[in-house]
């Protein structure tokens, strides 16, 4: 308990410190400064400011894109990293490159710990540049960084097995335990209105290869968690600001969707093009009901997986039927009835039986939505009924078929 207070005190001063950490580094070497983690997310910038404005020498393309939008793009990390960054453990000149979209020569200093590259501080090349010395005293700063780096990263790992523990007890009293541990750990931040995010299937399947949960919006705790037989799912606890908007963490959603997407080549950062969709839970006050939240948002996004209308984020309160429909057991997506129109042959039977039970049964409207002829739409119906045994003019047999065939996408 003791050592989570001390977590919770330490997360809280790490964004500051980074701040007046660079700063003084932008001081020292009279140049704006950024630091990034080794991942490219943006952590803090400094602008150096000689006469009063905001020197022109910090509006360069890279550095703008990192401040607006949190980090850099695939092109420049790689760009970046080919100068042998990750291995260097001193300052590092990287000359300008339009064609990587690099239009400003760079000044790197590795940030490490303990020999570990933890981040980078980067330095907008300036006439005539810092001295051998005064790039010595950065690299001294830069250490100092890397201690702040490494215990945040401490801290991180902390919340993270703490979030994790609840949200796979077994038994009541584990659950109980882990979440008294989690409230230590959070501090003040536990008792205000949060839910859950379920991303899934996480890209990447190792568990170290998640976010910092800084670098996402309104984000207090993540973990990765199984998903199925053999994948992760990330799971983000998000404080609201009220339990009557889900809002902060569909933002926080999205943008680990985007950027799943980016990092894994989809076109346009685009959550489909990853394989992966997002689900978020109800909110709750407080973290006494994680797990029934957690529940709620792997369902809403089970159901953005096997219904796109859904979007790439489904929110449990929108997902109507899929809300029953995803606590049933994995058994029932085989019943008999569903079987035959399961086949390859008659794929166009199932589609055509799952739009004509969607339109309330409403032979217009199927045969306008499937693009085919009232009589070609009766035809399929008939077949239908054949194949299944069932009679799609009684209610209870209309339900049996719509729930099965609802529940085979999952």
């Amino acid at each position: 308990m003791r050592e989570n207070a001390r977590v919770a005190a330490d997360f809280k001063a790490f964004k500051g410190d980074y701040q007046e950490l660079v700063d003084e580094i932008s001081e020292l070497l009279g140049v704006p400064a950024t630091l990034e983690n080794r991942d490219f997310e943006l952590i803090a910038f400094g602008a150096y400011d000689s006469e009063g404005e905001l020197d022109p020498s910090a509006l360069d393309p890279v550095r703008t894109r990192s401040i607006l939008t949190r980090r850099s793009t695939a092109t420049v990390r790689t760009w970046f990293e080919g100068f042998g960054i990750t291995r260097a453990t001193g300052p590092v000149r990287i000359p300008a490159s339009p064609e990587a979209g690099v239009y400003r020569g760079r000044i790197c200093l590795p940030v490490r710990h303990r020999g570990v590259v933890l981040g980078y501080v980067w330095l907008l090349e300036i006439e005539p540049g810092p001295t051998d010395a005064q790039l010595a005293a950065a690299m001294q700063v830069a250490g100092r960084i890397g201690a702040l780096l490494a215990d945040e990263a401490e801290a991180g790992a902390g919340l993270s097995r703490e979030l994790r523990a609840v949200l796979t007890a077994e038994s009541g009293w584990q659950r109980d335990m882990a979440v008294a541990e989690l409230r230590t750990a959070l501090g003040a931040r536990a008792d205000g209105p949060v839910t859950l995010a379920c991303i899934a299937p996480w890209p990447s399947a190792d568990p170290d290869d998640a976010p910092a949960a800084r670098t996402i919006p309104h984000t207090t705790a993540l973990c990765t968690l199984p998903w199925g037989a053999s994948e992760q799912s990330l799971a983000l606890l998000v404080r609201l600001r009220t339990t009557g908007t889900a809002t902060p963490a569909l933002a926080a959603a999205t943008r680990v969707l985007k950027e799943a997407g980016e990092a894994h080549g989809a076109s346009g950062g685009a959550a489909r093009g990853a394989g992966c969709a997002a689900g978020v839970g109800e909110p709750r006050v407080g973290l006494t009901d994680l797990g029934t939240v957690w529940q709620e948002a792997a369902a809403a996004a089970r159901a953005a997986l096997a219904e796109p209308r859904f979007g790439p984020v489904a929110q449990w309160a929108h997902i109507g039927p899929y809300r029953l429909l995803t606590a049933l057991p994995p058994e029932a997506a085989h019943d008999v009835v569903v079987g035959p129109l399961l086949s390859a042959a008659h794929r166009e039977l199932a589609r055509t039986a799952e739009v004509y039970l969607d339109c309330a049964g409403q032979a217009g409207r199927t045969a306008a939505e499937l693009g085919i002829h009232r009589q070609t739409l009766y035809y399929r119906l008939s077949r239908i009924e054949q194949l299944t045994g069932l009679d799609l003019d009684d209610g209870e047999d209309r339900l049996l078929l719509h729930m099965a065939l609802k529940r085979a996408r999952l």
